[in-house]
């Protein structure tokens, strides 16, 4: 099997630059190399012994030997109707690992088929502007939001937030120790030149290395910042050397303006620009999730960041959920 693609560079331009390393901006326990003990544990697997270490119980043990699912194809599609899709036990399908792969252990990256799709969307639909980037897989943006928190901020540490925001991150933050830092926002969200002035005021003896913000559809304002201001916004977290958190699980659910056709929005040339589509430098965590567009419960996003950030979410993953859901 290739390999995952949070572990490699399958970035589509060797001309684009290298993004910038912010590693300084972590807290000192994600600093340097960490091992995963889930790989320490799994180990490589040989002919000469069956590894029982790992807990890892035969595929022939999984009841489930078939899936279909019919499902409805999406607006604006080329095709119509419904489309089945079938999983078998033992048999790929030329996209698809078989059920005995997608329901055993896997590692913190995701199901490789998974992660290269979303690569691919993401390339498609943003375009990182900087080589080295990649994808992983996320159970929903609330778990990511808390990892991707916990790289920059450790308990009693502090990060800048819109005045009002996700409750679930609040409470995420709360739970961490971590002191949220509003910031100004008005029908735009986030207003960049009150970034700029918490930013320079900031006396605290830990510095701030984060910002983590909702750029459409906020919540729970609704707010949609428009290009300019997520220019605007980018240029004060270079000027102060910030991260930023995009948490943007209503992307996709973009609307026209009022008046046009709604068939505007349907191609991806006709959203808003993401932050990390104007991320030179490689200081955007995004966080996406298809909990709005397919269905809440099933757990599914993802994050795409620098390769050498992905790591670090990877080694996270193992050590909390062990891995992403593989169906």
């Amino acid at each position: 099997m290739a390999p995952n693609v949070c572990s490699s560079d399958l970035s589509s331009s060797s001309q684009k630059p290298l993004p910038k390393d912010l590693s300084d901006l972590f807290v000192p326990s994600m600093r340097g190399p960490i091992k995963s003990a889930f790989k320490s544990v799994m180990g490589s697997p040989t002919l000469a012994m069956i590894n029982m270490a790992g807990g890892v119980p035969h595929p022939d043990t999984f009841p489930i030997l078939r899936l279909h699912a019919t499902v409805r194809a999406p607006s604006g599609s080329d095709s119509a109707g419904e489309s089945a899709l079938v999983l078998e036990k033992a048999a790929s399908s030329g996209s698809t690992e078989s059920l005995n792969e997608l329901l055993q252990y896997g590692d913190g990256c995701g199901v490789d088929s998974y992660c290269r799709f979303l690569h691919k969307h993401t390339q498609r639909t943003h375009n990182p502007p900087y080589s080295g980037w990649g994808v992983i897989a996320s159970c929903g943006n609330t778990d990511a939001i808390g990892k991707a928190v916990s790289l920059f901020c450790q308990r009693g540490d502090s990060i800048l937030v819109e005045r009002w925001t996700f409750p679930g991150t609040l409470s995420s933050l709360r739970a961490a120790g971590v002191r949220p830092v509003p910031v100004a926002l008005d029908g735009e969200g986030m207003i960049a030149e009150d970034l700029d002035q918490v930013c320079t005021a900031w006396s605290d003896s830990t510095p701030l290395r984060a910002v983590y913000l909702v750029p459409t559809g906020q919540n729970p304002t609704g707010a949609t910042m428009s290009v300019a201001r997520r220019k605007r916004i980018y240029a004060v977290a270079q000027k102060h050397n910030l991260a930023i958190i995009e948490d943007d699980p209503y992307y996709f659910l973009q609307l026209p303006s009022y008046g046009l056709s709604a068939d505007a929005s349907e191609s991806p040339d006709s959203l808003l620009p993401s932050l990390l589509s104007l991320d030179a430098d490689g200081r955007v965590i995004r966080l996406d999730s298809f909990s709005k567009i397919l269905a809440p419960n099933l757990r599914c996003g993802w994050i795409t960041a620098p390769r050498y950030i992905l790591d670090k979410l990877q080694i996270l993953n193992e050590t909390t959920t062990l891995q992403p859901s593989g169906v």
